[in-house]
């Protein structure tokens, strides 16, 4: 066997003993290839191996040490945030990237390899999905950026017609500066495996194509580290230097330039901020271009958004307060004056029928107004194409009782946002939402005094508070209070005794940081405890701690609720299917969701 080299391409491929061409010359025989490189074959196959020969794969990955097989990029590995470890097999780099305390996806779609890595304690979690390339659906269902993204011993099994959607899709998961590490195997393969000829040269065009920069580590291939004369690896590095998405500056210009004679376009943002926000587990479709969300969850965050101000306050919302609003009609909002904010909720469940379907009128009411109004009037600077599109459906009257599900609020249609848009909503939440707070305010300020009403800067910021969460923690306590006249309940943090009068309920993610009440979130705790927690996030090694005691207060608290429950975290939690009814998953997506939060926020860690 021979290793023909391209001294210019750096592209290296093995030949037959019979052959003594160079891939220099361009002279490369397909009876002469065929001998060395299977025909393409479903990447099934390819899986099934790895997990019929998972044992023996997972002692040879083993026995090497991370240091060795990745020498070449050590200096690559981020200091902290989130690793995308692709065909993560045996787990080896997974767990040695855990260990440097960043977040690790470890995504390995072999199911004997992937339990057999699963098998292994780690200090810090590592959340192993079942998925591949080029789909990635799971991955792309977490809502999340990448520091490093690594494909170690991979490329050579994606064949060369998925290549280009592959890196492209990836390109889409990292974050300003984020890496995509690459090993390219080259020469011989001796077992059923599918492998075709991978080039460096194929990357520094995928890399010019989608914005990347590109490095290839060594000039020379490196020696097999598992001793297979006939085996070399390289090493390329591709790098996302700037988003360059335009997406600040762009949702700056909506919020401080453009012009305004009502407050819908801030809302429509902020309804969509918080969603981005907290609803990862809402997003219907992910493409390279769109998101896309079911309407009538933006419409049920505009009702929680704008109903204080306008029943209970009576700021004016627009420069024409004769005019009305459009959403505020008969049949709909005024049939449900008497409710407020914090009663429209994912999970609510509305009995009675008239109540029902006066919530089914509102939540059309309002689409048609985001779709008619803002949505119409936000376009790209300097032209008359808009940002953001809605495709509402034909909705019927509910006979009976209506829950805010998942299917209900698809049933009136569906947004699309820009997904450089939702990216920036969803990292930089935290800075966004002020800009449009104030900006809300000095609208109103402008209408209140137009109009001759007295209102105050400050008062017009306290009007537009995010929910109290008072309510829904007194819902929380009033269970736990009936659940200690017959039974014991623990505290979630230190696995003690509550009393009566002793306790407090705790967001568990931080509610001054993450506005979310759900029931998944509330957990009793000490009252000491809960003190000494604050508004800090909970470790990675504390959640992974109390985990028991967590999903047992969940089945204990919720099981007959089990419903609300599950709707909730379905949707504001990564990666679980609206059909989830395990605990254990929602908990998993919690770790998940930590992790993001921290890196997202830099929260304090308790």
């Amino acid at each position: 066997m021979r290793l023909g080299v391209h001294r210019s391409h750096r592209t290296y491929f093995a030949f037959s003993k019979v052959c003594s061409y160079c891939v220099e010359c361009s002279e490369i025989y397909p009876d002469c290839f065929a001998q060395t490189s299977k025909e393409a074959g479903p990447l099934s196959e390819n899986i099934k191996y790895y997990s019929t020969h998972a044992e023996k794969l997972t002692n040879q990955y083993n026995s090497v040490e991370f240091e060795k097989v990745h020498r070449d990029w050590l200096s690559e590995i981020p200091d902290k945030g989130f690793v995308l470890d692709i065909g993560a097999g045996s787990g080896r780099d997974a767990r040695f990237l855990a260990a440097k305390g960043l977040s690790v996806v470890a995504v390995e779609p072999a199911d004997g390899i992937r339990e057999r890595a699963q098998q292994y304690v780690v200090d810090q979690p590592i959340h192993w999905l079942n998925d591949k390339l080029p789909e990635l659906n799971q991955v792309f269902s977490l809502q999340t950026k990448f520091d490093l993204t690594l494909l170690s011993a991979v490329w050579m099994h994606i064949a060369p017609s998925e290549r280009e959607r592959c890196i492209r899709k990836l390109s889409s998961l990292l974050k300003a500066n984020g890496k995509i590490v690459i090993s390219l195997r080259h020469g011989a393969n001796h077992d059923e495996r599918t492998m075709y000829p991978v080039s460096a040269d194929e990357l520094s065009g995928f890399a010019r194509k989608f914005g990347l920069s590109f490095r290839l580590l060594s000039e020379q291939a490196n020696a097999d580290e598992l001793g297979r004369d006939d085996v070399y690896w390289q090493t390329v590095v591709l790098t996302l230097p700037d988003d360059g998405s335009g997406a600040f500056p762009l949702l700056r210009n909506i919020i401080v330039n453009d012009s305004k004679s009502s407050t819908y376009k801030v809302g429509l943002l902020r309804a969509l901020l918080r969603i981005a926000e907290g609803h990862p587990g809402a997003v219907l479709e992910h493409t390279r271009e769109h998101v896309v969300l079911p309407v009538g969850l933006v419409s049920l965050y505009w009702i929680k958004l704008f109903k204080p101000l306008v029943d209970h306050f009576q700021i004016p919302q627009s420069s024409n307060k004769k005019k009305g609003l459009g959403f505020v009609k008969e049949g709909g909002w005024q049939a449900l004056r008497s409710f407020n904010a914090n009663d429209f909720y994912i999970g609510a469940a509305y009995h009675n029928n008239d109540i029902a379907g006066a919530v089914h009128q509102t939540l059309k009411d309002v689409t048609a107004t985001i779709r008619d109004m803002p949505v119409r009037y936000i376009t790209l600077p300097g032209t008359k194409d808009g940002v953001f599109h809605v495709e509402s459906k034909r909705t019927t009257k509910p006979k009976g009782s209506v829950i805010i599900d998942a299917d209900f609020l698809e049933s009136f249609g569906r947004f699309y946002i820009p997904v450089n848009i939702w990216d920036s909503l969803t990292r930089f939440s935290v800075w966004i939402e002020p800009s449009l707070v104030n900006e809300w305010a000095s609208l109103m300020r402008i209408y209140t005094l137009s109009n001759a009403m007295s209102f105050s800067q400050s008062d017009l910021l306290r009007a537009l508070t995010w929910e109290d969460p008072r309510r829904t923690t007194a819902r929380v306590r009033n269970r736990v209070n009936t659940l200690l006249e017959n039974e014991s309940v623990s505290c979630c943090w230190s696995g003690k005794k509550l009393v009566a009068e002793g306790y407090a309920i705790d967001h568990a993610m931080p509610f001054s940081r993450w506005p979310n009440n759900d029931l998944w979130n509330l957990l009793p705790t000490k009252t000491h405890v809960n003190t000494r927690k604050s508004d800090k996030l909970p470790s990675s090694a504390r959640l992974q701690q109390n985990r028991q005691i967590i999903t047992d207060w969940w089945q204990q608290g919720w099981s007959d609720s089990a419903d609300e429950f599950f709707i909730q975290a379905n949707l504001a939690l990564p990666n679980l299917p609206a059909s989830n009814r395990s605990f254990s998953d929602v908990f998993e997506a919690m770790t998940i969701q930590r992790d993001r939060l921290r890196d997202f926020q830099q929260l304090e860690e308790w």
